[in-house]
């Protein structure tokens, strides 16, 4: 199946006819959700499946489920999970509790997803914040530091694989410092190299392995004075491929963030110019989609070999699970830290 290097939204509960029409034409790799796509179980089933149908195949469908205040499934049909700022909390009491019970969220989330066909959870945030930094990341983020992050990010990666969900570490290479939320504006950072690579840069260099990344919208001025991650090829060259190692597959965060300037096409471009693998477009407006869509080319080459490698690390059998014991023993754990 030849797919386009595409992760497309849709705008409703249901798929339109102009949609459906849409998705089988440009033949997008995934598709995301939103609370605007989400009502009940059984509809958000017959979704997924109604997209899978459009390209004939078991694409990916993604969604972001960090929990806390970036949660799209919730109340009264899905349970509540706390936010990164928790985790990190239960971690600093008590370290080796703090990590179990991250994964046990992790795979508790998986369980919720891959009941209703989403095999794609855009989390763990692996952005370490600092003083003075806009409240966008705050506390989806695991902790302050480098190495709690990188721990915690990594125990909630597993617990999704165990769960037979492919994790998406974000936001690459480090959203923490940003003084501007990427959604509204283009943040600038002029922190230093050095203390990017120690700082920001640290946990995406350890998840290194991990099958799925997604770009930050946010310029480094140590290493490019004008270009946002999401379309320099600089940082996609020196940092991504280079310092942190990573040859997994890269989507962009959302074109239709308000960080990047430019048409549709033009930021389409550019985000593959610079080296990524995957544009990603979120809100489900057709005239956007279709720009990014005509502007995305085919999947091929490394491109295609990583796309191809995250799918097979996908869990077709998920690791035994008793979804009633391990919430009481996530609420349990949470109780110590509320």
């Amino acid at each position: 199946m030849i797919s386009r290097a595409l992760i497309a939204g849709c705008s409703g509960l249901t798929l339109s006819p102009d949609e459906a029409a849409f998705y089988r034409d440009a033949s997008p790799w995934g598709f995301i959700l939103f609370k605007r796509n989400i009502d009940s179980p059984g509809q958000v089933r017959a979704l997924c499946t109604a997209l899978r149908d459009t390209v004939g195949w078991d694409a990916p469908i993604l969604i972001d489920q960090e929990g806390g205040r970036v949660q799209r499934m919730g109340p009264p049909h899905w349970p509540k999970y706390p936010s990164g700022r928790v985790y990190g909390n239960l971690h600093a009491s008590d370290p080796l509790l703090g990590r179990e019970i991250v994964r046990l969220g992790a795979r508790l989330m998986a369980h919720d997803l891959k009941a209703v066909g989403i095999t794609v959870d855009c989390m763990p945030v692996l952005d370490v914040p600092t003083e003075g930094a806009h409240d966008v990341i705050g506390d989806r983020a695991y902790g302050r530091t480098p190495e709690q992050v990188a721990v915690l990010g990594r125990a909630a990666a597993e617990g999704l694989l165990a769960g037979g969900v492919l994790p998406v570490i974000k936001h690459m290479p480090g959203h923490g410092r940003a003084g501007a939320d990427s959604h509204l504006a283009l943040p600038i950072v002029d922190a230093s190299r050095a203390d990017l690579e120690q700082h920001d840069f640290a946990p995406f260099r350890m998840l290194s392995d991990m099958p799925l990344a997604m770009t930050a919208h946010v310029v480094y001025t140590a290493l490019d004075r004008d270009g946002p991650a999401t379309t320099s090829r600089i940082v996609m060259d020196e940092v991504v491929r280079g310092h942190l190692q990573y040859d997994g597959l890269v989507m962009t965060d959302d074109l239709s963030m308000r960080a990047l300037s430019g048409t549709f096409r033009e930021k389409t471009e550019a985000a593959f110019a610079a080296g990524c693998d995957m544009a990603l477009h979120c809100n489900g407006v057709m005239d956007e989609m279709a720009a990014v869509a005509d502007a995305a080319p085919l999947l091929s080459g490394d491109a295609l070999r990583r796309a191809d490698a995250a799918l097979q690390r996908v869990r077709h059998e998920p690791e035994p699970l008793d979804p009633v014991d391990a919430r009481a023993r996530l609420d349990a754990a949470l109780a110590m830290v509320a």
